[in-house]
This record gives structure tokens, sequence and C-alpha cells, in this order.
């Protein structure tokens, strides 16, 4: 592993913070080394929270090029350690997703990756709002280490070939900053910020590809297609200008993906995936696209029609599912958590049915709002204060164009207490609509951009 050369020193006389926030204030492109002088008083302190916010609401307003976003990125990568791999028999790779509802797919995604031959050093977040974070997922595993050291987060990554975690102090701590300051300048949907900030943390993994999964639709933080098209092809271009193969895939989040919202659950149904007792289609459709793309990139297959034969086989054969568990095993889960999830993962107090009141075809599905149910569940957050009760959500969700009969489940609520289970039960039927007439379901993926 690597510091970024040179950027932890103190700041040369010559460069004047004053005069970079001028420049940027009245539209003018940064330097690179302007913006790595810039980002490195943000690393130690000499750029005040006064002066960040200036430049955080500058580049909201003016905007940035992709040689200003690249050296951005790379400046705030720079900022910590960075990981290097050696010596290894296949391609470092990962993937990030801008989050939905019921979106459990890097829990099958990367231990895919490893069985495959790739190795994958995967850093992710928390939830905040209507989308679920991994970490919290992975909470919920009795166990399970979501924090460690880089040194010991390799080591897990070279043996197993896939390890999960957050970021911590060491990766890209720049980033920590300038987020805080984002989050009270009212400039985090500012989108400069926005592709720095994720692909800081990614590109210090040290990757030879990754593959993004950008999502549109209510469910989405970007409900706006274009918006989100346009993010997704901003990402690969800094990623690629900053020498990191990368193509994203446009999904749909206009229902939740998967048949779970809820960290205990959705462990649960990730776990069903990888051992074949129940897959859902619009799940497996983008587990698989999201493969096949990296699968392509690290040469682990020469084309696409190839990488998705080699991915249903070993779905198939059971070699996933082992990966899986060696990942719980090795952060320090139960063994048999596959075997025997009932003995680990926590269960909810009231678990029943919500009804639909009469019949129909599922026509539409406000996904944010069955997202922000499992929040007010106890299953999510408000704010980054609050704690999280793993075995609270939603199960047995239906898929747009489904039929439902008055009286069967529109899906099963999973709550602490009855007057929770009556609350969250009068939220999905407001959420879930049904008309009397068919309609089909639109596509999971929307676009390749590669």
């Amino acid at each position: 592993m690597a510091i970024g050369a040179g950027r932890a020193a103190i700041m040369s006389p010559m460069f004047s913070v004053t005069a970079t926030l001028d420049r940027k204030r009245r539209g003018l492109a940064l330097e690179a080394e302007e913006i790595n002088r810039f980002i490195v008083g943000v690393t130690n302190g000499e750029v005040t929270d006064a002066q960040l916010g200036a430049f955080a609401m500058a580049v909201c307003c003016q905007g940035m090029g992709t040689a200003e976003q690249t050296a951005l990125t790379l400046a705030m990568r720079d900022s910590g350690r960075v990981l290097q791999w050696r010596g290894l028999d296949g391609p470092v790779l990962d993937k990030h997703s801008t989050g939905g509802v019921g979106d459990w797919v890097s829990l099958a995604l990367a231990p895919m990756m490893a069985a495959a031959g790739a190795y994958v050093p995967m850093i992710s977040g928390r939830g905040l709002g209507h989308t679920g974070g991994t970490l919290d997922k992975l909470d919920s595993i009795p166990g399970f280490l979501v924090q460690m050291g880089l040194d010991d987060f390799r080591a897990l990554v070279q043996r197993n070939g896939v390890a999960m975690m957050g970021q911590g102090p060491e990766l890209a701590p720049a980033d920590g900053r300038m987020y805080a300051v984002r989050d009270v300048t009212a400039t985090v949907a500012s989108a400069p910020l926005i592709v720095s900030s994720i692909l800081a943390k990614k590109l210090a993994e040290g990757l030879e590809g990754l593959v993004l999964d950008v999502k549109t639709g209510n469910g989405a933080s970007l409900s706006n297609r274009e918006q989100a098209l346009d993010l997704a092809r901003n990402l690969c271009a800094t990623a690629n200008r900053a020498g990191t193969p990368c193509r994203a895939l446009l999904t749909d989040m206009d229902q939740p993906l998967g048949g779970a919202a809820g960290n205990a659950l959705e462990v649960r149904e990730a776990m069903d995936f990888v051992t074949g007792n129940k897959r859902k289609g619009r799940l497996l459709e983008v587990v698989l696209g999201l493969g096949a793309e990296l699968l392509v990139l690290g040469e682990l297959a020469g084309d696409r029609e190839t990488a998705l034969e080699k991915l249903t086989r070993l779905l198939d054969s059971g070699a996933v599912a082992e990966r899986f568990a060696l990942m719980v095993a090795g952060q320090g889960g139960p063994a048999d958590l596959i075997e025997h999830p009932g003995r680990h993962l926590p269960e909810a107090k009231v678990v029943r049915p919500a009804p639909a009141a009469s019949g129909g075809w599922v026509a539409h599905m406000d996904t944010r709002a069955l997202g922000m149910t499992v929040v007010r569940l106890g299953g999510g957050r408000a704010s980054v204060s609050d704690t999280i009760d793993p075995s609270v959500g939603l199960t047995d969700l239906p898929d747009v164009g489904d039929r439902i009969e008055a009286g069967q489940p529109l899906c099963v609520v999973h709550a602490g207490n009855t007057a929770d289970w009556e609350a969250a039960a009068g939220r999905v039927a407001a959420a879930i609509k049904l008309e009397d007439e068919a309609c089909a379901p639109g596509p999971v993926i929307h676009e390749w951009i590669r």
C-alpha cells in the first residue's frame, strides 16, 4: 500500500486558497496542481470550513470540466492510503451502486466475482433515508466485522478473494471532510462533487476494473432518467480518464429490486439467491448484467455472452454460495449462516401479511414510500445518529404486472409490535396501486454505458 506522494506535505507558500476560490467563483478552470494543493490543505486542516464551503458552492454553481473532475478525484483519492496489489493471479474488480430499495446486489455479486477468479476489495457505505446500505445489512450478521485496518482488509482479500468493510479514516479522508461541509451548505447534489466523492473511495482500492449501477425511477436518488444517465456517463468518463476502466448500467428503481426490504431480511434473500432456493428475475438480470461487465473488464471472459454462461454455471454449482460463506466466516460471522440462518439472523416479533382491500393488477409502486415504511419500522435512518432494528422490514413484495386478489397479501410486514405493523400495512396499501387491467413491467436495465 502507498500514500499519495507528497500530498501530506504543508502547502507551498506560493499557493493561495483565496486565489483558487476566486478563480472557481468566476467560472475559470482550475489546474490539476492547484486542485492538488487545495485538497492537501483540506486534509491537513489549513483550509478552513468556511473556505471549503465556499469551494463547494463555487463548484456547485460553476461546475467542472472532465479534467478538473479527474484532478479533484485523484487528489481526494491520494489524501489517504491507496491499496496496491502484487502477485495476485486475477484482476482486482469492484462495483458501486447509487442506492435503492431491496437492493442487496453487492452481497451476491462480490462473492460471485471472487468465485470467477477476481479479487474484490469492496468498500461499502451505510443507508440514509429510504435507501438501504450494505454495511447495515452486514451488521445484521452476528460477529461480522465491518471495520478493520487496511492491512487486515488487504490480507482478507488476498486469502478469500473478497472482503467488505466501511471506509474508515485511512481511506480518502478529504472526502469525509468535504461531505460534512456539503451536507450543511446545500451542495450535496453537485454533480462534480458527487463524482469525486464516489470515485475517490473506489479508486483508492487499487482497482483494475469498476462497474457502476446507477439507479433511476421513483425510488432512486436521481428519479429523472436523463440526470441519472448524465451521472453515469460522467462517472465513467472520469474513472477512465483517471486510469480505471469503468462501465455502467442504468437500472430501474420504479419498484423494489428484490422481494425483501430490511437488513436481515435482505441478507436472507441474498442467501436464498446464491444457494438457488429462490432467484427473482429482476435481481438475477441485474446481478448477471453487472457481473458480465466486470468479467469482460477484468479479461476473465472474452465477451458478454461467455461471461453470462460462466456466471450462471458458478451460481448453479454452489461455488458462489461457498465463497459467500467463506467471506462471512473470514470476517467473524457464523460459519453455518447459510445452513442455519434462523439460528443467527434476528427475527421481528410481529410477522403478518398486509392484505389487499380489493383485487387487481399491480400497476404502480411508490418505491420511495416503501423504503420509508422500512425506516419508520426502525429498519433505516432518518439521521446518521439513528439506531437500526435489523429484524424489521417487508418481504414477499410483488412486481409490477402481478395479479393480487382481494384479501391476498400485498406483502408481509415484519414489525417490532402490533401498532407498528398496522401503520406499515396502511403505508404499503397506499404505496402499491392496483388496477383492473394488466400492465407490462418496464425493463430493469435501461442502458449500458461502455
